[in-house]
């Protein structure tokens, strides 16, 4: 295939649809090409953003651990230090107790819709099977 083509009014119908194949081969490999770089950008500021929102959770769970160490100073104000320690520990282990309890309980609800969805898939392969007879609507 030569780099210098024939003009457009000299060039037989198969020039020219070689011309146009060429042409649009290359078209779709540019874009292609240029699909490629933009998905790469996109990925170098998705992966930014991931690892700041990481950080931002990092940063969060030791405000948190700070948070809890401002409430044992502010109970020990009150009552002895490993006291106020206490109070607080007992109180995170019951939340933390209560969210599992919910947890398990979503869990168990989606665990057993797809056992009722087997179920009524089962009884409509046997209604196709064995027909409508003795059924009522």
């Amino acid at each position: 295939m030569s780099d210098q083509r024939p003009p457009v009014g000299e060039a037989s119908t198969g020039q020219l649809m070689t011309q146009a194949m060429e042409d649009i081969s290359t078209l779709i490999r540019d874009e292609l090409a240029l699909a490629k770089q933009d998905l790469a950008e996109s990925g170098k500021k998705v992966g930014m953003g991931a690892g700041l929102f990481g950080g931002a959770g990092v940063l969060a769970l030791y405000g948190l651990g700070a948070l809890i160490a401002t409430v044992i100073l502010g109970i020990a104000e009150g009552l002895a230090p490993w006291i106020a320690a206490g109070i607080v520990t007992i109180v995170l282990f019951a939340a933390a107790g209560v969210a599992a309890l919910l947890g398990k309980g979503k869990i168990s609800d989606v665990s057993q819709a797809p056992h009722e969805r087997a179920e009524s898939i089962k009884a409509d392969i046997d209604t196709v099977k064995h027909g409508t007879e003795g059924q009522q609507s």
